[in-house]
């Protein structure tokens, strides 16, 4: 019998922006192949977290998707959802909202964000009292005089990738102290499973360097002439994959239109900060789409009209701290509702 730690990891009460929670069990098992179907439901006190009252607190957490933990012996790491003590969803669980059961829904989020130093509560690159270089040089530069945490990110790339998550690629973003990575799965509730799990192993990396993760969308304030953090959408089903024909594709990003408010209210806190119509963001005011069109609110690839109308969308708006599990159930409520 070994000694397997599991790290259940859920989303708090918070609201708009929830944070992440987690604390670990240690269970006996044999011959533990890491599958769902060999581990339980949990609890935990809802009263710590908003989510519960004191006087009736327990909280239930489900699992839904295990991973190696690739800093622990003998460990996993264990996205749960938060359920009320009758088992029906809680109010703060975003992926119960998600209507896409057979996974026609493919997406993958670019998630943009700030590396802080603990020390001087700055981003990395950026000196006490004043301000590094404007932005221009930092975008997938080398060298060290504008990459500032590469030891940190490269770290972060080869967890992910032994945790098994579907990690596509990182790059240095347009600010200083900036970067993103990029995760890519077949089913709405798996990339934000994934999604979150990343950030998770990001996180808690930051504890050994004396860092921390700014996913705020525009930490360096509203009016600062640097580039916010986003977390672009990309996202497609069966019918943008292989309809062939450019009026569907223009149908569905029409039926986005309508229903703005909706999109903005789950696509994050204070992200009327970055989309100002500067910095390669459409305004929140306004609603566009085009062809290769990174102003636009939604941009159609070039590569998707290249393939004859067959492939995916960009929704540019969600920002950086937005929560996959609801931008993802507001973007598949959408495109279901166009008439195609």
């Amino acid at each position: 019998m070994a000694k397997i730690k599991l790290e259940y990891i859920w989303l708090d009460g918070y609201y708009p922006t929830q944070n992440m929670r987690s604390k670990t069990k240690v269970e006996e098992h044999e011959n533990f192949k890491g599958t769902l179907e060999e581990i339980g439901n949990w609890s935990f006190d809802g009263s710590s977290t908003r989510q519960a009252e004191g006087g009736s607190s327990d909280c239930l957490l489900v699992p839904v998707a295990i991973y190696p933990d690739p800093e622990r012996i003998n460990g996993y790491l264990v996205m749960t959802e938060v359920m009320n003590a009758d088992g029906t969803p809680h109010e703060s669980n975003g992926r119960a909202t998600i209507d896409d059961d057979n996974d026609d829904f493919w997406f993958g989020f670019e998630q943009e964000y700030f590396i802080m130093d603990t020390a001087t509560q700055l981003p990395l690159g950026f000196p006490v009292g004043g301000y590094p270089k404007p932005q221009g040089m930092y975008y997938c530069s080398v060298g060290g005089l504008n990459t500032h945490g590469r030891d940190l990110v490269e770290e972060h790339a080869d967890l992910c990738i032994q945790a098994g998550l579907n990690f596509e690629g990182i790059n240095q973003e347009v600010a200083c102290g900036q970067w993103e990575f990029q995760l890519f799965a077949k089913g709405a509730k798996l990339a934000g499973d994934e999604l979150w799990i990343a950030r998770y192993l990001l996180d808690r990396l930051t504890e050994k360097y004396g860092y921390f993760i700014e996913y705020h969308p525009k930490p360096l304030g509203k009016d600062m002439d640097w580039n916010g953090s986003g977390m672009h959408a990309n996202f497609s089903n069966s019918t943008l994959r292989t309809c062939g024909d450019k009026d569907v594709y223009a149908k569905i990003c029409e039926a986005f239109r309508p229903v703005v408010k909706e999109h903005i209210e789950v696509y994050g806190e204070f992200n009327d900060q970055r989309l100002t119509g500067k910095h390669e963001t459409a305004s929140i005011d306004d609603f566009s789409w085009g062809v290769s069109d990174r102003g636009a609110s939604i941009r159609i690839p070039l590569i998707a009209v290249n393939k004859g109308w067959k492939g995916w969308l960009e929704d540019r708006r969600p920002a950086s701290n937005g929560d996959p599990y609801k931008i993802a159930a507001r973007i598949i409520k959408t495109v279901k509702s166009a008439k195609v």
